[in-house]
């Protein structure tokens, strides 16, 4: 987690899925590793919070096999230390003690899910499936949004005005008032915006927009 470098972060997000067990006892960790092998998965194991902060790359796509009690930071007071240091990696929760209010703790901070012990192959290869492919999908959404933000950015102020009031809806003749422009002047920079974002019609502008909320 170190090294910070463009290469380094697009080698990261590039890599196959990996699946990070952290669980203390030993047999489990093995015993999930050559499960996730078998199914050609990648995988890592730690036996503590530490370790895996110490190690594991949470750049690279794939999810966290989570113990709920550890020893030190608790499976669920780590999910909270991972969401403040940036990390949106999916999270599977396991325990051999679970109840309800602690899993519904776990699924309200964003768990994928929450099993119980002992599990079925079948249960664990599934639900870290669905956090893989959550992971994938919000990586996706990512990209095409940092690349919608790369077109934002070759806009000049006055044509990101003009890009913010087309996609509120409002005509030429209003955005000229409200920016206390020519009309004329509206409509070149409404060309330069359509033209710069690599659009054809306001509903794709519209669109693209919509990829730039909540960043």
């Amino acid at each position: 987690m170190k090294d910070t470098s463009a290469a380094s972060k697009a080698a990261s997000q590039s890599a196959s899925p990996i699946v990070y067990v952290v669980d203390d006892d030993e047999s489990i960790r093995e015993s999930l590793v050559d499960l996730f092998r078998s199914v050609q998965m990648d995988a890592a194991s730690f036996a503590t919070t530490t370790a895996f902060l110490d190690t594991a790359d949470l750049r690279r796509p794939g999810c966290i096999l989570l113990d709920v009690r550890l020893p030190g930071l608790s499976g669920l007071d780590f999910q909270l230390h991972l969401e403040r240091i940036g990390s949106r990696m999916p999270i599977v929760f396991m325990t051999g003690f679970g109840d309800i209010p602690m899993s519904v703790r776990a699924m309200k901070a964003g768990a994928v899910d929450f099993l119980t012990k002992p599990f079925r192959d079948q249960d664990i290869i599934d639900a870290v499936g669905v956090a893989i492919e959550k992971d994938m999908t919000r990586r996706r959404e990512m990209a095409a949004s940092d690349a919608v933000a790369s077109l934002v950015d070759t806009l000049t102020p006055r044509e990101r005005e003009v890009m913010a009031a087309v996609v509120k809806g409002l005509m030429n003749k209003q955005i000229a008032y409200d920016l206390g422009i020519s009309e004329i002047t509206v409509k070149l920079h409404r060309g330069n915006v359509m033209r710069k974002m690599q659009v054809r019609s306001v509903a794709d502008l519209v669109r693209k927009a919509e990829m730039l909320e909540g960043r």
